[in-house]
């Protein structure tokens, strides 16, 4: 097995980790924050949030990882598209990591909550709800910026046929959706997941062909 694949099939698992792991972390805090009266939940079930916070933050290095994976690969081609691949998904990487821990805040204000005796329309449930929308925002952040530069990163798979056409195009297409929905909720307009689709089709196809068949290096000549 040269070098590229093991490369290319090493960026693929990480980007099957890293939606996993979103996934499984989302939803273990979102089954208690969507709670009517959530604040009394989370200081009891304070092992589970800890739980979902470590699972976004394994997501955050496992997105990093991407990066450092296809750099080798990409910077053959072109490193201005590899060392802006890199910079991006580092600035998206800090986002999420910065949303992720938000929600800890949230625990010792949950204890102190249910402590008090749980005041009703107190400034606890506002403080609360600005925990949860900047966790909400700081994700919203990062699909923006993991949009933009993957519009242009699809675009080079497109023209360098490093991936079939038709999965670059899916690419160009879920990524322009996740840019559009995130800019669409930072305004207050709700998109719902529609715009998420073709997105995640792609993260799951594309990391599965690379596991699988890698890049074909064959279609274009590495600069010098």
């Amino acid at each position: 097995m040269n070098a590229n694949l093991k490369s290319a099939r090493m960026a693929g698992v990480l980007f099957l980790v890293a939606t996993v792991t979103y996934m499984l972390g989302k939803g273990l805090m979102d089954s208690i924050l969507n709670e009517p009266n959530y604040l009394l939940h989370v200081y009891p079930n304070r092992t589970q949030m800890i739980t979902g916070v470590l699972l976004e933050l394994v997501n955050s290095v496992a997105v990093v990882g991407i990066a450092v994976f296809l750099f080798p690969i990409l910077k053959k081609y072109n490193e201005k598209i590899a060392l802006g691949y890199v910079a991006f998904r580092v600035i998206e990487a800090v986002i999420l990591i910065i949303g992720a821990i938000s929600p800890l805040l949230l625990i010792q204000f949950s204890q102190a909550y249910i402590d008090t005796g749980a005041p009703a329309d107190s400034y606890y449930q506002a403080v609360g709800m600005l925990v949860i929308k900047g966790n909400y925002y700081a994700f919203q952040l990062a699909m923006i910026v993991l949009g933009l530069y993957s519009l242009l990163f699809c675009y080079f798979l497109l023209q360098s046929k490093l991936i079939p056409r038709l999965l670059s195009v899916l690419g160009l297409i879920g990524y322009a959706s996740l840019l559009t929905s995130g800019l669409l909720e930072l305004f207050g307009y709700s998109s719902g997941m529609i715009l998420f689709l073709p997105g995640a089709l792609f993260e799951l196809l594309f990391p599965i062909w690379l596991i699988i068949k890698g890049f074909n290096t064959s279609t274009m000549e590495p600069k010098q």
